[in-house]
């Protein structure tokens, strides 16, 4: 528990509390894992007509996938056991992209790209690496807003986007992705004490209680995501949204959970595996 009181700490070093809710006065976080508001798969951002890039990374999950390395970097973060952490070797991001391997994402998304201290550390950072060396290349991890991500790639001052990136037709028109290799969902995170969603019992029930809340009830996400265009709304990536009532956007899950913890909003919907990491870190 200390270790993920120590990432989220990490990530919340400019808020007055930091993560030591119970201190603050903050609630504890209830997460309805079982029930999937949405079904999506993760892949990797490439710059659209890469496919040398593409081929080398896809050549490299094959294998990792193969040998069952892929699983085992997946269930050490997720169990608690993963040792491998990233720190850069230079503190700009470089422009030699025949030296450096540069990977743009946003480092407060456990368990896929957080902080460990100073370090960098994630299921994907430690994919990143090895495809760094697969490409005899240093990696340099590039933190980003998770927005921002998709315009470093397309620039090319980012040779790819690692950081938990649901693939989906609209996008897939701007950039190419490489194999995927996680399945996720959004799914709902509420005070413990909620009564509101205390009668769910699928998807469907928790989906008939956002359609009847007012502007009153604020839902937080992580902006540009899955989580935000599902509650938001976006034509293009198919998502009708609900907007009857109020969806607050923030850098990152943490924040929003956090407000969420002390009261500011009502409910928060994110990645699963985050969710439930971020959560057990408030919860202590």
């Amino acid at each position: 528990m200390k270790k993920f009181l120590a990432i989220m700490m990490s990530c919340l070093t400019a808020a007055a509390c930091c993560f030591a809710f119970t201190a603050c006065g903050g609630k504890k976080l209830k997460v309805y894992a079982e029930y999937e508001l949405t079904a999506e798969s993760y892949a990797f951002l490439v710059k659209k007509g890469n496919s040398e890039l593409v081929n080398s990374v896809n050549g490299v999950l094959d294998e990792i996938k193969a040998n069952g390395e892929l699983d085992n970097i997946i269930n050490s973060f997720f169990n608690g056991t993963a040792t491998f952490t990233y720190t850069n070797p230079v503190s700009e991001i470089p422009t030699d992209h025949n030296t450096y391997f540069i990977v743009a994402t946003n480092a407060y998304f456990p368990p896929f790209e957080y902080y460990e201290g100073d370090k960098l550390t994630g299921v994907d950072m430690q994919i990143a690496s090895l495809i760094a060396a697969k490409l005899n290349k240093t990696l340099y991890i590039a933190d980003m807003g998770f927005d921002s991500i998709f315009t470093s790639v397309n620039s090319g001052e980012s040779d790819i986007g690692m950081a938990g990136i649901t693939v989906n037709e609209a996008r897939k028109a701007i950039y190419d992705f490489t194999d995927e290799y996680y399945e996720s969902a959004q799914v709902l995170i509420v005070a413990e004490d909620d009564t509101v969603f205390a009668d769910c019992k699928s998807a469907e029930d928790i989906e008939k209680v956002f359609k009847t809340q007012d502007k009153n009830f604020k839902v937080g996400t992580q902006i540009a995501t899955t989580g935000y265009m599902y509650m938001a709304g976006d034509v293009d990536f198919g998502y009708d949204g609900f907007k009857n009532l109020t969806t607050e956007s923030y850098k990152n899950g943490a924040l929003a959970a956090k407000d969420l913890s002390n009261g500011k909003i009502n409910a928060v919907v994110i990645d699963k595996q985050p969710a439930i990491m971020i959560a057990k870190s408030i919860n202590g």
